[in-house]
Order: C-alpha cells, then structure tokens, then sequence
C-alpha cells in the first residue's frame, strides 16, 4: 500500500548534501547522462523529420501525388469524362492528363538519356508546383505544334543549352512489323528548370500533342495526374480513385513511387533511436551504481527505519522514489534542451559554420544546403516514456537490496 513517508524521506535524500563526494558525483554524472541522451535523441530525430520532409517536398514539386495510366487512353472524350469524374471527388483538387516517354537527347557531340513528359500547361498547374522552378522561360511558351521544351538544369549543363537553342529528341519505337523505328524531331528550348533533385532535373517537358505526335502512345505511359488537398492523406483518398475509375487502369500514388526512400529514411531513424538510447541506458546503469552506494551508506538510517516498523515495501519505496526522481530531472533537462536545440536549429547551425569555418552541406554536392528540423511530439513522448522507464528499471535492485538489509547487523556496530 503507498505511504507518502517513504516519497518523502527518497526526496529529502535527492536533496540531502551529506552524500560522499564519490555518490554526489555519479549522481550528477547520471543526471546529465540522461539529459543528454533524450536532447540527442530529440534533436537528431527532428532533424531526420526535417530532412524526409524536405525530400518528400521536392519529390512532390514535379510528381503528382497519384496516377491514373491506361496505354488504351487515346480517345480525348473518354479521357475528359474521366478527368472529371476523378475532379469531383473528395480531397481531389487538380487533374491533368500527361504522357512520359523515355527518350535520347542529342545535341553533337553528346547524347544523354531522358524522361520527355507531355504535358498540358494550363492544367499542369493544378497538379505540379512548377512555376517556382523556373530559371529561363515560361510555361506559356509550350504552345500547340511549336516543338518547345522546358528541359532540366542537369541536361541544360551537360549538352550547354540556353533558350533558344535546338535540341533533337530520338525515341526508339518499334514499328508495325516489329523492326525498331527510331523517330527524330528537333525541338527548341523555351526555357530551363532547376528541381532541385537529380531526377527531376533529368526530364524535359513539352506540349501534350507535340509528345502524341512524336511518338505513339504504347511506346510510353500515358494517363491522369492527381493532386490532393493534403499528400498525407493519400493513402485515404486512393479507394475512392480506384472506385471512380474501375478495373482495366493501373493507379499508383506517390507513397508507393518513392517507397524506397522513404523506407530507408524509416530504418535510418530505428538505428539511430536504438543506439542513442545506448546513452540513456549507460546513464541508468550508473543510477544503479548510485543507488547501491546510497544504500550502503544509509544502511544505519535503513536498521532505524525498520525498528520502528517501516516494512521492506517501505524501504524499496524509498529508494525507488530517489531513482526515479533524479530520472524525472535528467528527462526533464533533456527535453528542455532537445527542444530549444531541435526548435532553433537553422539558427544554431550556420552560427556554428561561421565561428568553426566549416560547412555541413555544400552547395556544389548537396540539394539541400541548409539543416531542416522538423519536432514530432509523439516521439518526443516516447523518447520520455523510455527513459522513465529504464531509470525505473535501474532502481529496482538497489531498492531490493535496501529492503533485505538485516537491522541488527546494520546496528550491530553503532
């Protein structure tokens, strides 16, 4: 049964100062272990939230968040009804039909490999937020039958192309008796886009019926793009795209596009969560090592306590209480600071650059430059709730030890 005297003698004993100089030190060894040990655990989670959603954002610039593909989708009826049949449904705020094409573009002496996607730009816009990432030109270029592309900054640098410049496109197609027909067209280039990620920057766009006319549908994927109010929800919003429109369509979202990144950023933050709760851990084993100290030292105060009838429940009580409230101090320190460094890392960071002359992403390796921090308050509470919990753990022998401390040996010599 719980008894406020043994929580308030385990407190007074947090507070006493007549420990040995040995006991002190480790007991404040172990509170700034702990602290530690949850602010980095804080901080390197937030960061790591911070740069999967940085990634998630710029795989969003160009991708839509779903798609509809049907290599039989050429009738412009029959995809206009679907567009707005997929318009009208919940969460759905933009539709725009696309084709992809994977092609080679040549401008002598080089030719390298690329993603040519038709596109309508009036509708585009309602899918991608691409305008941001444009360097040279504009999306009103693309008109009907002027063969003009928007082409990306990687391929803009590796065959030195600027506005204006003309650019042939080879599509390798397979013709009606199954010997390949590769098509040629020269396009010329109406603007250039940097996407900020490597992918993207390897795609040229251009208009719709330019791409149809190029080449022939089955030689790429062509159908719908979807964007959502919110691309966390799509996984909610994905039964009702397939309900509207039914069997024969291949959908996908974006969840499933980039599966592969997203699952590696999952096991990364799992393996970094495991082993900086090492640190916690070492911290709770050394309240161990302060509370057998503890007991050792207070055995005469034990004996007297049991004298006058305090049971060994009593006893345990008491040193669990000391265990767990130098834990709560650690956990809390260490969320304090977790939190002010995790809330204030863009700032700390190029402070830290400047005064140390370092640079932690450079700009001519990394995308992004600058460190996101992104605090997810659930995992601020389990990082807590963990730490609470090995320290109880810790407390459990030395309070066992305490309660079978026999009072006559311990007065045997007083």
């Amino acid at each position: 049964m719980f008894h406020p005297l043994p929580v308030f003698v385990g407190l007074r004993y947090v507070r006493s100062r007549q420990h040995k100089f040995f006991v002190s030190l480790i007991t404040w060894v172990s509170l700034a272990g702990l602290a530690l040990g949850v602010a980095a655990l804080i901080v390197i989670l937030s960061v790591m939230n911070g740069l999967a959603s940085e990634l998630r954002d710029r795989l969003l610039v160009l991708s839509a968040h779903a798609r509809v593909v049907n290599p039989g989708l050429t009738a412009l009826d029959g995809e206009r009804a679907l567009r707005e049949r997929l318009q009208r449904l919940a969460g759905v705020v933009g539709v725009a039909p696309y084709m992809d094409l994977t092609a080679l573009a040549v401008r002598e002496p080089d030719m390298v490999p690329i993603q040519l996607r038709g596109i309508e730009p009036a509708l585009e816009q309602r899918v991608s937020d691409f305008r941001p990432l444009l360097v040279e030109g504009n999306l009103a270029a693309l008109q009907p039958g002027s063969n003009a592309v928007i082409v990306g900054s990687d391929i803009a640098d590796e065959l030195s192309l600027h506005s204006g410049d003309a650019i042939t496109l080879l599509a390798p197609t397979v013709g009606a008796n199954g010997t390949p027909e590769p098509r040629l067209r020269q396009f010329h280039v109406a603007g250039i886009f940097d996407a900020q990620l490597e992918e993207d920057n390897s795609l040229i766009l251009a208009r719709l019926a330019d791409v149809r006319a190029f080449a022939p549908l089955t030689q790429g994927a062509s159908g719908l793009q979807l964007r959502f109010d919110d691309p966390l929800k799509v996984v909610q919003y994905m039964p009702a795209v397939r309900a509207a429109v039914g069997a024969g369509y291949l959908v996908s979202d974006w969840t499933q596009d980039n599966a592969d990144y997203f699952r590696a950023i999952r096991i990364e933050k799992t393996m970094m969560a495991l082993i900086l709760l090492l640190i916690v851990a070492v911290a709770a084993f050394n309240i161990v090592a302060m509370l057998v100290m503890v007991v050792n030292d207070k055995r005469t105060d034990i004996a007297i306590l049991r004298t006058f009838g305090v049971s060994p429940a009593s006893v345990m009580q008491t040193f669990i209480t000391q265990g767990i409230a130098i834990g709560w101090l650690g956990v809390a320190a260490g969320i304090g600071l977790g939190l002010a460094l995790a809330l204030h890392v863009s700032t700390i960071v190029p402070v830290l650059e400047r005064v140390f002359h370092f640079q932690l992403f450079n700009a001519e390796i990394y995308y992004i430059t600058s460190v996101p921090s992104e605090v997810h308050w659930p995992e601020v509470g389990w990082i807590s709730a963990a730490a609470l919990l090995l320290t109880l753990c810790s407390t459990i022998y030395p309070a066992l030890r305490a309660a079978a401390t026999p009072p006559a040996d311990a007065l045997r010599y007083e």
